[in-house]
């Protein structure tokens, strides 16, 4: 289970329906970590988010809330916060990063370097063996294999990495209790054995149409960079690798047949500045060389930007925005990364203060 002794708190409010992602980073930004958020009270929630703070006091999320916690005190299970220290550094990159992990396996492989490989979920017999020894070939080169754990694409490239004995990522769409679709049910306890499982979404969440773009980013997030083995002109592989770019991370895709639908996809990321590749040794040549991943979050120096950007005194969050050009939503990650590293303190009322 997550060290992060707040746990509790951070479910409580990621556990309430109708308030999102976007509200949930609206609260932490003014309030800070999610007990400050409760102990404030209605009354200055409401002048944050209206009436929708209604919703934070009223709903009754302590079931759920338990039924959490004694989920991630099963072996093997945990869930991750934007304030544990397991949280993937990658992920803290991208602009909405999720506030909670949910996991099976091993959290330690989130930090390791990864390669999104993504395609088509009605691949071609030849797209399924070139995506299994894609994957093979360079998660035997260290590379973590981060895929999605759909049909057609995403289950070769798992399968690869397993039978290199190497590690493999599977950020799922419903659920981390869950498995979808049905028929992955084997391979999914395979990853949960050697690999990990990941999931944003509450327990029991089912497979809904919607929440798989949102787990795409997160796919592309842990990434240093996507392949596109096979994708049709609509494929949500598509969002995974425009997602990457949007990310500062690589985008590679493989060609095909130009009377293949499941080539077009592929061969429209090329024409808009893919990486056109025929060999892993090309996408290795192109990552170059990729220090080990580490197992704790890099520790920040005294000339991380926003130390200089706090100053001397105490500012408020809007004075942060003012001084570094950077909204607040993505002030946040890096706010917390430099209070779990003892170099800032959080000042009644939303204050920050350098500690050294």
């Amino acid at each position: 289970m997550s060290k992060n002794p707040g746990l509790a708190a951070w479910l409580r409010l990621t556990l309430i329906p109708g308030i999102g992602g976007e509200t949930q980073r609206k609260l932490l930004a003014a309030f800070g970590l999610p007990e400050s958020i409760f102990a404030a009270g209605l009354s200055a929630v409401r002048s944050v988010i209206g009436s929708k703070a209604d919703l934070l006091f009223d709903f009754c999320s302590g079931d759920a809330v338990d039924r959490s916690i004694k989920w991630a005190s099963q072996p093997g299970q945990c869930i991750l916060t934007l304030a544990d220290d397991a949280y993937p550094p990658a992920l803290l990159e991208i602009p909405d990063p999720p506030n909670v992990l949910y996991v099976r396996g091993k959290p330690a492989l989130l930090k390791q370097r990864g390669l999104g490989v993504v395609g088509s979920r009605n691949a071609t017999p030849q797209g399924l063996r070139t995506a299994e020894q894609f994957a093979r070939t360079l998660a035997g080169e260290g590379l973590c294999i981060i895929s999605g754990l759909a049909l057609g694409i995403d289950a070769a490239a798992h399968r690869g990495a397993l039978a290199a004995g190497g590690a493999t990522v599977a950020v799922i769409g419903t659920g981390a209790d869950r498995v979808y679709p049905a028929r992955n049910h084997e391979l999914a306890l395979a990853i949960a054995e050697h690999g990990a499982i990941v999931s944003e979404f509450p327990l029991g969440t089912p497979g809904i149409a919607a929440n798989f773009p949102r787990r795409n980013r997160i796919i592309a997030g842990l990434s240093r960079g996507v392949l596109v083995v096979e994708a049709a002109t609509e494929s949500g592989s598509l969002i995974t690798a425009r997602l990457a770019g949007e990310q500062g991370r690589e985008v590679f895709a493989i060609p095909g047949s130009i009377h293949s639908p499941v080539a077009r996809g592929c061969h429209k990321l090329i024409r808009q500045g893919a990486k056109l590749v025929e060999t892993a040794a090309d996408v290795l040549e192109e990552l170059g060389d990729l220090p080990a991943a580490s197992t704790l979050p890099p520790a920040p120096g005294d000339t991380h930007p926003l130390l200089a950007a706090i100053g001397l005194d105490p500012c408020s969050l809007d004075e942060l925005v003012e001084r570094s050009e950077l909204a607040a939503e993505k002030l946040l990650p890096e706010l917390l990364i430099l209070e779990l590293a003892g170099q800032i303190a959080v000042l009644p009322g939303n204050r920050y203060q350098r500690i050294h």
